[in-house]
C-alpha cells in the first residue's frame, strides 16, 4: 500500500497572509486620515483662486467743481514702421471729458456791502479727467515681420487719451465749464438784494469774516 506524503506545514502560510492583511489595513487607515488633509492642502480640480493686494500710496481730500461733461468721438490712426515692414491700425475712440474748477488752486470771496455785491475769484477751469469709454478697431494690418504686440495696444490707448485731451482744447470745454460755474454759483449764492460776480484767473480780495451778509429786513 502506497504511503501519502506528509503535507506542508500551514503555519508559515497563515502567518504570511496575516502579515499581508495587517499591512493592507494599516495602509487603508493611513489613507483615510491623510486624504482629507491632502484635499484641504490642494485646490480641487477646476477651482479658481484669486489673490490680490491693495496698496494705498496717498489719500487726501480734494475739492473740485466739475461743471462740464463732454462726450467725444475721434479717430486714431496708428502706424509703426520697422525694417521696412509697416503695421497700421485705424481705431475709433469714444470717451468722456470732465472739465471744471480745482478749488485747491485757491478761491477767494469778497462781500461789498456798499455796492451790495458778492465777488468770487476762482482759478481758470481745466480738464480734470479723461475717460476712454470704448476703442473700436475698423482696420488693422500687421507687417510681414512687424506684428502687433501688447505694447502696441498700450500705445494706442495712450494715443486715444491724448487725442481726447487735444479735442477738449479744440472744443473749448474749459470755457464752457467756466460759464457753467458762473451760472451755477450765481444760482446757489443769492443773498437778498445782492448781486454775484464771478471772475476767473485773478483772485478777489479776501472775505471779511466779521462782516457777514445781512439778511433783508422784514417788510411791515
Amino acid at each position: 500500500m502506497r504511503q501519502s506524503r506528509p503535507g506542508r506545514p500551514l503555519t508559515p502560510i497563515v502567518l504570511a497572509v496575516l502579515l499581508l492583511a495587517g499591512a493592507l489595513l494599516l495602509i487603508s487607515l493611513a489613507f483615510r486620515h491623510l486624504a482629507p488633509l491632502a484635499r484641504s492642502a490642494l485646490p480641487e480640480a477646476g477651482q479658481t483662486t484669486v489673490t490680490h493686494g491693495v496698496v494705498v500710496e496717498q489719500m487726501r481730500a480734494v475739492a473740485k467743481l466739475v461743471t462740464s461733461e463732454t462726450s467725444v468721438r475721434d479717430v486714431v490712426v496708428y502706424q509703426n514702421r520697422r525694417l521696412g515692414s509697416t503695421k497700421r491700425s485705424l481705431v475709433v475712440v469714444t470717451g468722456t471729458i470732465l472739465s471744471g474748477i480745482d478749488l485747491d488752486d485757491g478761491s477767494q470771496v469778497d462781500v461789498d456791502h456798499s455796492s451790495r455785491q458778492v465777488r468770487i475769484g476762482l482759478p481758470h477751469a481745466k480738464v480734470l479727467a479723461v475717460e476712454v469709454k470704448q476703442l473700436q478697431t475698423y482696420d488693422e494690418q500687421s507687417g510681414l515681420w512687424n506684428p502687433f504686440r501688447p505694447e502696441d495696444r498700450d500705445t494706442i490707448y495712450q494715443l486715444a487719451r491724448d487725442q481726447l485731451r487735444s479735442a477738449a482744447r479744440e472744443l473749448g470745454t474749459t470755457a464752457h465749464a467756466e460759464e457753467s460755474a458762473r451760472r451755477l454759483l450765481g444760482a446757489m449764492i443769492h443773498p437778498d438784494g445782492y448781486s454775484v460776480e464771478v471772475t476767473f484767473g485773478r483772485r478777489a480780495p479776501a472775505k471779511r469774516i466779521d462782516d457777514p451778509v445781512p439778511s433783508r429786513a422784514p417788510v411791515n
